[in-house]
């Protein structure tokens, strides 16, 4: 060991197991570190867990029993019930599977297009670099809640089959206009790493652009790109509980958080806990989500804060 070498591991604890360690496990051993990115994990598990299992519960979200309505919290019903006699407990873990299914699955088209525009764009430059960075530029200038009704209420009304599925129509919908944040932070990024060496290198030996693209420029945008798709996420399930909130997002008898929330204004004051679980459950999921971004961005970040503890 050289005494370069000595004088770095010295500066470690446990440097010898330090040094051998693989970057993978750097990663979770930084993330481990945030407290509030660990608990925010636990917590966002949880409530996976409960929304998954919610078929074991012995009521159903639709089942409706008048005689029981707006009874508040008690050991049968533990969020009370609504207006209708359903179990709102039921009810939300059934509006959480959709919730989640639409800030899951629009995130992940939302990353896809956003990585191969921004790819596309940084990659080639020049004109193809202008065009699709200014009509970036036009869906950025867009209102967004407004677009967003819009193309909810037009596309509902489309004779298509598959276009009436509301969630699928959600799911559309959120990405339509959420991709151009990730593209131009991947765009941002190829830029500055295919000035590197390791991609000159890559060009010298012969290696096609699809290859490098994806083989040796992507891989070092990953950590960012995860970052930013937790962000997407939280973002999109509040953009679905707004639009069904509206009345343009998933449509009733479909439960989710967001349509639960709208049928509870009417009761707020008369039966709070309504608007308080669901509305509850959507800030526990939302924050967790932000923490666990929080997290992962130090952990990728080596000379963050955080990750020099």
């Amino acid at each position: 060991m050289t005494h370069a070498t000595k004088e770095t591991a010295a500066l470690l604890p446990d440097g010898n197991l330090r040094a051998r360690e693989t970057p993978s496990i750097r990663i979770i051993r930084r993330f481990l570190r945030h407290r509030l990115a660990l608990a925010g994990l636990i917590c966002l598990f949880l409530v996976t867990i409960c929304v998954l299992f919610a078929p074991l519960f012995p009521y159903s979200p639709t089942d409706q029993n008048p005689l029981n309505a707006r009874k508040p919290p008690s050991m049968e019903h533990w969020f009370g019930t609504d207006e209708l006699g359903r179990d709102v407990f039921v009810r939300i873990l059934y509006g959480g599977q959709i919730s989640l299914l639409v800030g899951l699955f629009s995130t992940l088209l939302t990353i896809i297009v956003g990585i191969l525009v921004g790819a596309v764009s940084g990659y080639f430059g020049g004109w193809l670099d202008n065009l699709l960075m200014r009509i970036t530029d036009a869906f950025l200038g867009f209102p967004t809640v407004f677009v967003l009704i819009l193309l909810a209420a037009l596309l509902r009304a489309q004779d298509l089959r598959w276009l009436q599925n509301s969630v699928f129509l959600v799911i559309v919908v959120i990405a339509t206009l959420s991709w151009m944040w990730p593209a131009r932070l991947v765009r941002s990024l190829f830029l500055t790493l295919r000035e590197r060496d390791f991609v000159i290198a890559a060009h010298t030996v012969g290696a096609k652009d699809r290859r490098v693209i994806f083989n040796h420029i992507l891989p070092n945008c990953l950590g960012q790109v995860f970052v930013s798709a937790t962000l997407q996420m939280a973002s999109a399930i509040i953009t679905e509980s707004g639009l069904s909130f509206l009345g343009f997002g998933v449509q009733p008898p479909t439960p989710s958080w967001g349509n639960i929330l709208a049928t509870a204004q009417t009761h707020v004051f008369f039966a709070p806990w309504l608007a308080i679980f669901p509305g509850l459950m959507i800030f526990l999921t939302v924050i967790s989500i932000n923490y666990i971004g929080d997290g992962l961005r130090d952990a990728f970040d080596p000379f963050s804060v955080q990750a020099t503890k």
